[in-house]
């Protein structure tokens, strides 16, 4: 049975990870202008909820927040963090997916 993510998701990591790319470029901007700068926080977040994939493609494009050690241990626990939940709901929808089919058959 082939693994399937609910539409939702996909949508979500569609659109959070370009916005969070273009959220790390306009913080790299700021740093370099010397104006108010984007949160850690909020870049977690958006790396947490989806977002970490263009999180990752700023941080290596723009080579920003990279040499932030710091930084960089909280970004790796948010990717794991997300993958996990992934995995977990993929699993978990595959699961009723399979009960769903089970019951039809």
């Amino acid at each position: 049975m082939p693994i399937t993510v609910p539409v939702v998701v996909f949508s979500v990591y569609l659109a959070l990870s370009p916005a969070t790319f273009l959220i790390y470029a306009w913080d790299k901007s700021a740093a370099k202008a010397g104006h108010r700068r984007t949160p850690e926080k909020l870049l977690h977040l958006l790396g947490l909820a989806g977002g970490w994939p263009g999180a990752l493609l700023a941080q290596q494009w723009l080579r920003h927040k990279t040499s932030k050690r710091e930084f960089q241990t909280v970004f790796r626990i948010t990717v794991m963090l997300n993958c996990s939940a992934l995995i977990w709901l993929v699993w978990s929808c595959s699961a009723e997916i399979r009960w769903l089919l089970s019951r039809l058959v």
